[in-house]
């Protein structure tokens, strides 16, 4: 925590797609946790404003969370096979299916993080080149991966990470896993937690199903210095997140939360809806080419208020989740451990 110069060990989770907000980002930092931008989908022009709001709100340390870009290969077949399931949803909500464009906005995006001395960045789906990592270590710059398997965690060690966001099987949205399969990448954060902290050197950040102090204080018992939180803070009102997002979330169970591909075309754990049905005996394109396609329905699905087609992601620990605000999240946090401490020492003088 000292390196990262933060006074509490809650981090809150880089999530795309708009729900990072300046307000929701400086909150954080400004009580003594991580706040992050989820600058995935932001073009490189977007990401440099939101890093600058979030700077004229917060003189505390913030980071970037960036998806580093895979190879994909599809063919023409596949595509239109896709696009034909898609259209009457288009038609249903009126819109356009969408042209495929080349391009991927990972380079620019670090360029300006680094040109904006951003003082954390997080890494999703992958570990950057060498050169690049050698770019970010010069500046000073923390730098954060993930990993879903020990051998991940191991792989960004070894790439000279300062620290890593060991991701259970519980987590909400997209499964950081990228040196295996997804399948065999879902391993809870019980067990993957003691693995990782017996096989790495550098701090652990624990993330995937931790919504109160006692999920955070578990985690910490693990081998985790800090623990990161996503579904929570989405539900905090500075979050940029739709409200009927928020209301599923508030209504779920357990159950209700699955692993799809359906959405974006990489496995993320979301609420289950009908879209999700519609693939489930076809495999959607890959990341990011599917993510692209639905991404018109997505939109104007929440503008209309249909959660029918809406990506609502969120981790399993649902019946937990709070609406409250980041203030209200982060001491509450502080006073679930104190008590949950408390409760230890008081049964162990007991048994003594």
């Amino acid at each position: 925590m000292k390196r990262l110069g933060v006074s509490t060990p809650y981090i809150q989770a880089g999530m795309a797609g708009g729900i990072t907000t300046a307000e929701l980002v400086a909150a954080v930092s400004n009580h003594g946790g991580l706040g992050q931008i989820g600058a995935g989908y932001l073009t490189a022009e977007t990401l440099k404003n939101e890093i600058q709001a979030v700077k004229r709100k917060t003189n505390h340390p913030f980071g970037v969370n960036l998806f580093v870009p895979e190879d994909i290969h599809y063919d023409v077949d596949d595509e239109e096979r896709v696009r034909s399931i898609l259209k009457p949803i288009e038609q249903e909500l009126g819109v356009n299916s969408i042209p495929l464009t080349n391009g991927n906005a990972f380079f620019d995006q670090c360029e300006v993080v680094i040109s904006e001395e951003v003082p954390v960045v997080s890494f999703t789906f992958g570990i950057p080149s060498t050169e690049l990592m050698k770019r970010f270590k010069e500046t000073g710059t923390f730098l954060i991966g993930t990993a879903t398997t020990v051998e991940e965690a191991i792989l960004n060690e070894v790439a000279g990470m300062d620290a890593i966001v060991v991701q259970g099987a519980e987590a909400g949205g997209h499964r950081g896993t990228f040196a295996t399969t997804f399948d065999r990448a879902c391993v809870g954060t019980m067990a993957l937690i003691p693995q990782v902290a017996d096989q790495c050197r550098i701090p652990l950040i624990a993330a995937g199903g931790i919504m109160d102090g006692r999920g955070t204080l578990a985690a910490k018992a693990l081998g985790a210095e800090m623990v990161q939180l996503g579904t929570q803070f989405l539900m905090c009102k500075e979050s940029g997140a739709h409200p009927l997002h928020k209301q599923a979330i508030s209504i779920a169970k357990e159950t209700d939360v699955v692993l799809t591909s359906a959405f974006s075309g990489k496995p993320a754990r979301g609420i289950h809806n009908p879209f999700i049905d519609t693939f489930e005996d076809v495999s959607p394109l890959p990341y990011p080419v599917q993510n692209t396609l639905t991404g018109p329905i997505r939109k104007q699905a929440g503008k209309l208020g249909i959660t029918d087609y809406m990506s609502m992601w969120t981790g399993q620990g649902v019946r937990l989740a709070k609406q409250e605000t980041v203030v209200e999240l982060l001491d509450r946090l502080k006073r679930e451990e104190a008590t949950v401490l408390d409760g230890l020492h008081t049964s162990k003088s007991k048994k003594e």
